[in-house]
């Protein structure tokens, strides 16, 4: 069957939409959803598996717009599909508390995937997307249960092809053989400085060629609805390759300015709003329509969706009867709640046992509770024997052809990809069945900012292992070793930055990390042995501050995190023997989870009347909170042997105690002494 008049009524529409909640906003990024709308047309229409009724239907096909700032496209889509997202909500575009905010953002709009708008990680997202169904696809289809068998299907245009967060995803969906992902280039040669003849000519589809990527040109993609149809079935007839379609279309397409960059990023003049609904067909004076028979057909394209739907609720049903503890599993997993008392396999530790390396005690925790939380998918950018990320029993994710992993594999080889892995993680999580870990180096998880930050703005549980965490790594000296990450990251909203100062706050950082559902994690590990510590548990860890030394008519709190607690706890003798003051020492693994108890709490563990002084190997920033005075490292590293890197910079018992002792002199006249906690309020908004 062809294409007729309603659907290119419906595109139209869809332009439309567009353009009028631009306007009305006087905001916004018209030019893409006009030069987009062929193809979101045909694609939802025509192939995409959906139930707007039930956004989280586990088996619905997945769609991504990466180029973000084109998202009244996706509003239209949704609203038009019968998502709830109503036409008030298309007329709230970019307003104070509208659930269609500027770029689409995954917990405020009902069938937005994941949170787009930075460039080029929105592509990431859908290769995370694609490989967490391939992953759950090869852990519970069965014969004659094809369970999981839905397609991920990603917009992107000029913009996210420079990006190189794109070119390092596109390269790992090429090498895990991606055949349920297919991507489409808006081919328009435009960006926000103008035609991309500026800074980008090269030829997007040999580099995809050379990746592995299967690839299709539609040429004239504003008019060619059945080249864009028969250009997506042959995609989908490869199964062992990602496809990429080169879709060249007109940006602005019908607008006074088409083709140009002025119809990028501003909304259209109210003469040129009038020329393009004139131009097709609808009545210049009136705003936000949609003519009923769009209606109809696109419900009833949501209705076969949802039918497809109750299909496969029989197919699972029936699936219960064969594969019991497989459905089980996988009925619990998409309720995000954990297997029934999995935290009893976390390790705990006595003071009397062996100093170890925080990322070896990280280790030793993934070691543990791999098998009773069977969601738990770990990784490594190629840095797996440094970041301890592997347990001994792993599989590697890969295409079985390759003959070194299985489809059902729980090991992601993300290679040295550490901005990618991070978006890509994004994309597991979001799918819903998976609970993604990966590690690099602690300095390298600034190489993975941007998609950091956005797994704290789309509320995904991505657990980050940062190993390497200080200058105590070493050798590698200041290149390696990370300053000013961890306040970086503490920095940012909605992220819960771990720095874990023996076995028992390992364990606890694992245990909130795992049962947080809407907040990343960042575990920061030594290289380096950490003694185990005399008043850890995993309870008291779990507060994210606690008092790990108290004692009575203390001259002064020491408050630190990590390896420096252990100093910190050696300090206490120097203290007493030097200058005869008496000690309390506090370890904060976790600023963010602390900061969440109630200020009794808080005011326990950092009480008034004596001085506090932090100590951490890093930038000071952000200990002004916790403490009246600030030990810390404002400047790079060294490169040498750690103990005499730690010596340098008089990380140890005795420089410690030598700025501990100054502290206390310099407030001892200071009635009162208020804790720093003890403020009139704290910024938990």
């Amino acid at each position: 069957m062809g294409y007729g008049e309603v659907d290119q009524t419906a595109i139209n529409t869809i332009r439309l939409l567009a353009v009028d909640a631009t306007a009305k906003a006087n905001s916004g990024h018209p030019g893409a959803p006009m030069g987009m709308a062929p193809v979101s047309h045909v694609l939802f229409n025509k192939f995409m598996r959906f139930n707007p009724k039930n956004p989280d239907w586990v088996n619905r096909d997945r769609f991504v717009l990466s180029n973000g700032h084109g998202c009244m496209l996706q509003y239209a889509l949704l609203h038009l599909f019968g998502y709830a997202l109503s036409m008030d909500d298309i007329k709230a575009f970019r307003t104070i508390d509208s659930i269609t905010p500027g770029h689409p953002e995954a917990h405020d709009t009902p069938g937005v995937e994941v949170t787009t708008g930075p460039l080029g990680q929105g592509f990431a997202n859908a290769v995370g997307l694609a490989m967490a169904q391939a992953q759950t696809a090869g852990t519970f289809n069965k014969p004659g249960f094809d369970l999981i068998n839905n397609y991920t299907y990603c917009f992107f245009g000029d913009g996210c092809a420079m990006e190189g967060i794109a070119s390092e995803a596109a390269s790992t969906a090429g090498h895990l053989q991606l055949g349920n992902l297919i991507a489409i280039y808006d081919d328009n040669h435009i960006s926000i400085d103008g035609d991309t003849k500026c800074a980008f000519t090269e030829d997007v589809m040999k580099r995809f060629d050379a990746y592995g990527w299967h690839c299709e040109y539609v040429e004239k993609g504003d008019t060619d609805l059945q080249g864009i149809e028969d250009a997506i079935k042959r995609c989908q007839d490869v199964k062992d390759k990602p496809s990429v379609i080169k879709l060249t279309t007109t940006i602005g397409f019908g607008s006074q300015l088409q083709g140009t960059g002025g119809v990028h990023g501003n909304p259209l003049k109210a003469d040129d709003i009038k020329h393009v609904k004139k131009q097709f067909g609808f009545d210049p004076e009136k705003s936000f329509v949609v003519p009923q028979e769009v209606y109809d057909m696109y419900h009833k394209t949501a209705d076969a969706g949802a039918a497809a739907e109750q299909e496969w609720n029989k197919l699972f049903e029936k699936y219960a009867s064969e594969h019991k503890e497989a459905h089980t599993d996988l009925a619990r997993r998409l309720t995000g709640k954990l297997p029934e008392g999995w935290q009893k396999s976390l390790p705990t530790y006595k003071p009397t046992d062996d100093a170890i390396a925080s990322r070896k005690l990280s280790e030793s925790v993934l070691e543990a509770i791999y098998e009773a939380v069977p969601e738990l998918v770990s990784g490594s950018a190629d840095l797996t024997g440094s970041n301890n990320t592997r347990w001994k029993k792993a599989v590697d994710f890969q295409p079985p052809n390759t003959g070194i992993g299985q489809w059902n594999g729980r090991y992601m080889r993300y290679g040295v990809r550490e901005h990618a892995m991070a978006a890509i993680m994004n994309g597991l999580a979001a799918y819903g069945t998976l609970i993604p870990a990966g590690g690099t180096f602690l300095n390298f998880v600034s190489y993975a900012a941007g998609a950091v930050r956005l797994s704290a703005l789309s509320h995904q549980r991505v657990l980050y292992i940062a190993t390497h965490d200080s200058i105590g790594l070493g050798e590698d000296g200041p290149t390696h070793q990370p300053i000013e990450t961890l306040a970086h990251f503490r920095a940012l909203p909605n992220i819960m930055v771990w720095r874990p100062a023996d076995g028992n706050e390992c364990s606890a950082a694992y245990y909130v990390a795992l049962t947080s559902k809407e907040t990343p994690s960042l575990l920061a590990l030594t290289r380096q042995n950490l003694p185990q510590l005399e008043g850890s548990t995993i309870e008291k860890a779990s507060k994210g501050g606690y008092v790990a030394l108290e004692q009575e008519k203390a001259d002064i709190t020491l408050v630190s995190t990590g390896s420096e607690v252990g100093i910190c706890l050696e300090a206490v003798k120097t203290l007493k023997d030097e200058y005869n003051l008496t000690t309390r020492v506090v370890s904060m693994p976790c600023m963010e989870v602390f900061d969440a108890q109630d200020k009794d709490y808080r005011m326990s563990v950092i009480p008034d009347g004596i001085p506090t002084m932090s100590v951490e190997v890093m930038s000071t920033m952000g200990w002004e909170k916790y403490s009246h005075e600030q030990f810390g490292l404002n400047r790079f590293g060294a490169s040498g042997a750690y103990k005499d890197v730690y010596k340098k910079f008089e990380f140890t018992p005795e420089g410690i105690a030598k700025r501990a002792k100054k502290t206390v002199d310099f407030y001892k006249d200071v009635k009162p002494l208020r804790s720093p906690i003890n403020r009139a309020f704290l910024q938990l908004i």
